[in-house]
């Protein structure tokens, strides 16, 4: 049954006292109001109390006959009463003055103080006195405790779950509510976030068992019921019926212990960069009904306020801690920090007499995944990946990240048979799709074993021993799991051998260079509209002494780790101009010539300028010379790089997007990038004649870039039911095998010219 709403006691402004005759001091009430100040009068042998209109108003009693010191005291709180029972019998010989509490079924707790005039000899027997409102005071007292109170929490070592307790039972003591909580945000099961109680407290002498078993078992998503929407806007809100609000998630325990009202509010505080954070909210309950009035409210900003600096200061220490041991993208150990744990496992483990493992794990094929993606595509790859790997982590273990794509786990003892286990979950973990932006993001993991102590000792052995296990699984064909001890004892040497033999590529291709073992060859990009070639792309390879060709994605990659991409890049674009310098010459003077560029490449200020020298040497125009870069390129650093194509496409020459669609961040940059050409990725023309979507994709990537005012490549063409395909979407310039593969300079000339002499 709904609880009514208790009424509010009022009483009229009369100038006499509440008794039935008039007081000796009998005056004007509008002097009471203007003082502030009500007055009584009480006759000891009889123990009745005469009230002022102004103090029957502060003391909520109603108007009427003088009565006996408890009903006219009904009110006070009972252990302040204790301060009047002496006056009550004999009259004190000096004055005496009392801070006395009111609770109020409208106004909630106010204070007032009591205090005696001196004794009238003329009337023997009576105690007179005044009473006023000090609330506003205590109010101010209040506030300034709380500030100090909670200042002590801000300078001291205190957990924010203590520091709000405390704060909790003050505003519970000193403000009259039942009971009072803390609600904070947290992760749900489902990784949605969520509001749980955290801490509350209620006077020992109420019974509320039931609204505490209700309040610590619900959790609430921001925006549901009214703890939820205190949070979602960030305003206090009042209820004044929780029984009967559907706002309210707990009505039967809030009804079966009696609490009618309430105050909920947040917990907020803006950081230095104007970002507001409300780590919770705040809420305090009473049997009585409450009014907006009340205290709490004015002191709501305050404590909220002071609890957020709180909230935020022992966050900023725990981000020192953090950064100090956890790596910030995954949530893992980091590099640094996991060393030293494994260096104190070492020590434990001798000192025990006891063994554990340290598996080695490397994400194969990452590099893909972050170049044709970008950045972002990759951090979800390894925080997704970390996240799983902390999952899987056995009780004991410690999972690290040691940088890029490389991770860590530390494993107590356990038989060989476990440890293998392990790997193969964590293998497990790598298959699993993984979603970015609608696009699922497929790779495997390596997976090296050493153990303590057959291993090694120290952690630079057993990191060296799990390292050489791992590459095993790389050299043969990734994805798999292998211990040092057990199945490749000559790991390690053979790693150091890769080791050495990519250090001498790297010192062999940079004498490839000055012993023109580079050379181009070129792929033809034909106009379907026209019958001929609109323009060839360049293709670099690299042909040792011996005969021996490297394949370009294993040199490339070097080229690049060892900085010799923009060295090879300028001979690149040289040997193009020079090249097309002499087709042109043969008879195709519109001829153009694609170049693919390197990241370094196309963020240097110097490019436009370069190029624009090396094309009047060879008698070309500048948009005769088409610049490639892919998205990922573009991605990692769209402005420098947008700032170079623009004064590029100024002096005239063209720029390509190539592998068009692989990325997902160039789409919203598309319209005001300065290119000429899109080049759609083979992966969109593998499918063609498969799947009907495969075509739709195709035809609306091409209808985008007809829209924008682009030419449109599509590469990768290697059938004729692809070729059909392209066709029906509208496509014009191809590229790709069923029409011709790269070619050698004097092949080409042969194809494209095939009655030119010689």
């Amino acid at each position: 049954m709904k609880k009514s709403n208790p009424p509010r006691l009022t009483s009229s402004r009369s100038p006499t006292l509440v008794s039935g005759e008039a007081a000796p001091w009998a005056h004007d009430a509008a002097l009471e109001e203007a003082a502030g100040f009500g007055l009584w009068q009480y006759d000891v042998p009889s123990g009745r109390l005469s009230l002022s209109a102004m103090a029957a108003r502060y003391l909520d009693v109603p108007e009427g006959p003088a009565k006996s010191l408890d009903e006219q005291l009904v009110h006070v709180v009972a252990g302040d009463l204790a301060q009047l029972l002496p006056c009550s019998k004999v009259l004190p010989s000096t004055p005496v003055q009392a801070e006395l509490r009111v609770i109020s079924e409208t106004q909630g707790m106010r204070w007032l103080r009591w205090a005696t005039l001196p004794l009238d000899p003329g009337t023997p027997g009576q105690l007179r006195g005044v009473v006023q409102d000090i609330t506003e005071l205590k109010h101010a007292q209040v506030r300034e405790r709380l500030g100090f109170e909670l200042t002590e929490f801000l300078i001291g070592s205190h957990s924010l779950g203590s520091a709000i307790l405390s704060v909790i039972q003050l505003v519970c003591r000193n403000l009259g509510w039942e009971w009072g909580a803390y609600w904070a945000l947290e992760p749900g099961s489902e990784g949605e976030p969520q509001l749980a109680c955290h801490q509350f407290w209620h006077h020992p002498e109420h019974d509320m068992q039931a609204f505490t078993q209700a309040s610590q078992a619900l959790k609430m998503h921001p925006g549901e019921g009214l703890v939820g929407q205190v949070w979602q806007s960030g305003q206090g809100r009042w209820i004044d019926d929780m029984a009967g609000d559907p706002r309210f998630l707990r009505r039967a325990s809030a009804r079966e212990n009696r609490l009618w009202s309430g105050y909920v509010f947040p917990v907020t505080y803006v950081t230095g960069d104007g970002s507001e954070h409300r780590p919770g909210v705040l809420e305090f309950f009473s049997s009585l009904s409450r009014q907006p009035d009340a205290l709490l409210p004015k002191l709501a900003t305050t404590i909220g306020a002071l609890l957020a600096q709180t909230a935020q200061k022992l966050e900023q220490q725990a981000t020192v801690l953090l950064l100090s041991q956890v790596d910030g993208l995954t949530g893992l150990t980091n590099r640094r920090h996991f060393y030293e744990v494994l260096g104190a496992t070492c020590r434990h483990a001798e000192a025990q007499g006891q063994g554990f493992a340290l598996m080695f794990i490397d994400l194969d094929r990452f590099k893909p995944i972050n170049d044709a993606f970008g950045h972002d595509a990759g951090n979800t790859v390894l925080r997704e990946f970390g996240h799983r790997l902390q999952q899987l982590a056995p009780v004991g273990a410690v999972a690290g990240r040691l940088g890029g794509d490389e991770f860590a786990l530390l494993l107590p003892a356990a038989p060989s048979q476990h440890y293998a286990e392990v790997a193969e979950l964590v293998r497990q973990a790598a298959r699993r799709p993984m979603l970015h932006e609608g696009v699922e993001l497929s790779l495997t993991a390596s997976v090296g074993i050493s153990l303590f102590p057959e291993n090694g000792s120290t952690p630079p052995e057993l990191l060296r021993s799990a390292d050489a296990a791992m590459y095993r699984i790389k050299q043969n064909g990734r994805d798999g799991c292998d211990f040092f001890s057990e199945a490749n004892p000559h790991a390690l040497a053979e790693q150091q051998t890769h080791l050495m033999q990519r250090l001498q590529m790297a010192q062999d291709l940079h004498q490839a260079l000055r012993r023109q073992e580079l050379f181009l060859v070129y792929q033809p990009i034909f106009d379907l509209a026209h019958g001929g070639a609109h323009a060839i792309e360049a293709l670099i390879r690299w042909r040792r002494p011996d005969g021996q060709l490297v394949p370009p994605d294993v040199f490339i990659a070097l080229a690049e780790e060892t900085h010799l991409i923009v060295q090879i890049g300028q001979w690149v674009v040289a040997q193009a101009c020079r090249d097309l310098a002499s087709l042109c010459a043969a008879g195709l003077p519109d001829l153009k010539v694609h170049v693919n560029m390197a990241a370094p490449e196309f963020t240097r200020e110097a490019l436009p300028q370069e190029l624009t020298t090396l094309v009047q040497a060879h008698g070309l125009r500048p948009e005769q010379l088409s610049l490639e870069l892919t998205e990922s390129l573009l991605m990692k650093q769209p402005e420098q790089v947008m700032a170079v194509m623009a004064r590029l496409r100024q002096r005239g020459f063209d720029i390509s997007l190539d592998d068009f669609g692989k990325g997902h961040s160039a789409l919203s940059l598309l319209k005001d990038l300065p290119i000429s050409t899109l080049k759609i990725d083979r992966a969109f023309v593998r499918g063609l004649g498969q799947r009907d979507s495969e075509r739709a994709i195709l035809a609306t990537i091409m209808d985008l870039g007809r829209h924008l005012g682009l030419q449109v490549i599509t590469e990768g063409v290697e059938t004729d039911t692809q070729l059909a395909c392209v066709r029906g979407c509208g496509g014009q310039l191809i590229q790709g095998f069923l029409l011709s593969r790269p070619l050698p300079l004097d092949a080409l000339r042969q194809r494209l010219l095939p009655d030119a002499a010689g």
